[in-house]
C-alpha cells in the first residue's frame, strides 16, 4: 500500500494520500517541539509524498496552525488538502486549558464554542494564523461538547461556507463513534461530508464497525482514521493489558510491527479512505510510511481473527494490498 497514493475523499471532489499527516504533535503535544524541528517535520511529510494535512486552534493553542502555515504556504496550493477544526477560540485568559500542552503560548488559551458566530470568527483566525486563504476541510471538534449548539450553530455556518464555495467539505473530528453516528443522522441534508474518528477504529477498539461505518458507507460520508497507535499502546512491552500483549504476540509470530498492523487495518474497509498520523520528527514520518508500506501476510489478519483479535466481519487488506 503507497504512502502517497490518491484516492478520492468521499463524495468532496477531492483527492488525498492514503497516509495524512496530524499536526497535533508539532503544536507540543506532551513535548516541546522547536520552530526548526516542526518545519522540518512536515518538510519531510512533503518529501515523502503526502498531501493531507491536519490541524486545530486548540493544538498549541494556535501554534500547530501557524506552524503548518509558515510550513505548507510556499507550497502549490493545489497540490494539498488542508483541514482545521472549529468549536475552541483561541483568545487571551481562554478558561479550557488542557495539559497535554508542552509550552504553549503565554497568556493564551482555548474557550469552548460551537454557536454559528464563534465558528465564522474561528475559521477567520484559523486562516490569519496560517496565512492562507483557505482550507478545505473544516471538522465540527467534539461535538459531543455542547451537542445542540454544535447541530443548530456550527453545522449551518459550516454548510454554508460550503455552499458558498469558501470550503470543499464539512467534517466531524470525533472521538465517540456513537455521537458521529447521531450527528450524521440529526443533520439536515445533505450533511457532513466527512468523519475524523480518533482511537474507534483500530487494532484494540472497533467501536466505529457496528453503526458508524456502514452508516458512512451507506451515504458517501468519507471516514478518516486517525489515533490508529492508539497513543503508543500497542508499542510497549511492558503494558500489563491482555488483549496488547496478546496483539503483540501474533504479530511478532509472524514477525510483522504492531505499527504496521494497527495502520494497514482501517485502510481495508471501503469507507475509509485515508489515516492520519501524529509525528514531531523528520524521522517519525519516515516511519509511519515504512509501516504502512511494509508487507504485511494474509495469515496474520486470520490469527488476528481466529484468536479473537479482531471481529470476524471486520474487511482486512488484500493480500496484494
Amino acid at each position: 500500500m503507497r504512502a502517497d497514493a490518491r484516492v478520492p475523499l468521499g463524495r468532496t471532489g477531492l483527492s488525498v494520500t492514503r497516509l495524512g499527516l496530524g499536526l497535533a504533535s508539532i503544536g507540543g503535544l506532551f513535548t516541546p517541539v522547536s520552530e526548526e524541528r516542526a518545519r522540518a517535520t512536515v518538510d519531510r511529510a512533503w518529501e515523502c509524498g503526502l498531501r493531507f494535512f491536519d490541524t486545530a486552534p486548540v493544538y498549541g493553542y494556535g501554534r500547530s496552525e501557524s506552524r503548518t502555515g509558515r510550513a505548507l504556504r510556499t507550497r502549490p496550493r493545489a497540490e494539498y488538502v488542508l483541514c482545521t477544526k472549529v468549536g475552541r477560540l483561541i483568545e487571551p485568559g481562554g478558561p479550557d486549558t488542557q495539559p497535554v500542552w508542552a509550552d504553549p503560548p503565554p497568556g493564551l488559551g482555548p474557550r469552548r464554542d460551537h454557536s454559528y458566530g464563534a465558528v465564522l470568527r474561528s475559521v477567520t483566525e484559523s486562516l490569519d494564523r496560517l496565512g492562507l486563504d483557505r482550507v478545505d476541510v473544516l471538522h465540527v471538534h467534539d461535538p459531543d461538547e455542547d451537542y445542540p449548539t454544535a447541530l443548530t450553530g456550527a453545522y449551518p455556518a459550516l454548510a454554508e461556507l460550503r455552499e458558498r464555495g469558501a470550503v470543499r467539505a464539512v467534517s466531524l473530528g470525533v472521538n465517540h463513534a456513537d455521537v458521529a453516528a447521531r450527528f450524521l443522522r440529526d443533520a439536515p441534508a445533505p450533511g457532513p461530508d466527512c468523519v475524523l474518528l480518533a482511537g474507534r477504529y483500530g487494532l484494540l477498539d472497533q467501536s466505529g464497525l457496528t453503526e458508524l461505518l456502514p452508516l458512512c458507507l451507506e451515504r458517501g460520508v468519507s471516514v478518516i482514521a486517525a489515533g490508529v497507535f492508539q497513543g503508543g499502546l500497542l508499542t510497549r512491552t511492558d503494558s500489563d493489558d491482555p488483549r496488547v500483549r496478546a496483539l503483540r504476540e501474533v504479530c511478532a509470530r509472524y514477525g510483522v510491527s504492531p505499527l504496521a498492523a494497527a495502520l494497514q487495518f482501517p485502510l481495508a474497509h471501503p469507507a475509509v479512505d485515508t489515516a492520519l498520523v501524529g509525528a514531531r520528527t523528520p524521522g517519525e514520518v519516515t516511519a509511519a510510511v515504512g509501516h504502512l508500506e511494509n508487507s504485511v501476510p494474509t495469515a496474520l489478519w486470520a490469527a488476528l481473527k481466529s484468536e479473537g483479535l479482531l471481529p470476524s466481519d471486520a474487511p482486512t487488506p488484500a493480500p496484494d494490498a
